[in-house]
């Protein structure tokens, strides 16, 4: 199992970042993140200089870490390719249809994934991928 650190996740996607500034060819995983980064544009800062993005400490209290948005982004991405929780590829895409917006749909599929993960570590037992897909599923029935 891939199981990178901060650093890691960090350098991958400064790294990104400066390859496609640069227009060097990008591999499928890299291409995916940089179709993520072109969403955020206000994250361009962030990547621009990676020593300084492994040293930054992000505390919630000036706002969103671009890395773990970034991340779990491509999280749901890779949950979708391969319907793994199964059903959340039709729950992302039906929200994704009702709001008009893959992108969208992404940040309220963030919401269900955070709570689904909060939820498991404070309880100590494994994520649920049930209740997070039907989590899902209820938003893109409002």
């Amino acid at each position: 199992m891939f199981a990178p650190s901060q650093e890691d996740v960090r350098r991958f996607f400064c790294g990104v970042h400066a390859k496609a500034r640069d227009g060097q060819m990008l591999d499928a995983l890299e291409t995916l993140a940089h179709e993520w980064l072109k969403e955020h544009p206000e994250y361009d800062a962030d990547m621009a200089d990676a020593e300084a993005a492994v040293a930054r400490v992000y505390d919630g209290s000036e706002g969103t870490n671009p890395f773990l948005h970034l991340s779990m982004h491509l999280s749901i991405s890779e949950q979708c390719s391969i319907d793994q929780p199964r059903g959340i590829r039709q729950a992302v895409e039906l929200l994704a249809a009702r709001r008009n917006s893959l992108h969208d749909a992404h940040h309220e599929a963030m919401e269900c994934l955070g709570q689904m993960l909060w939820e498991s570590q404070r309880a100590g037992r494994p994520p649920d991928g049930e209740a997070y897909v039907e989590c899902v599923q209820r938003r893109a029935t409002r």
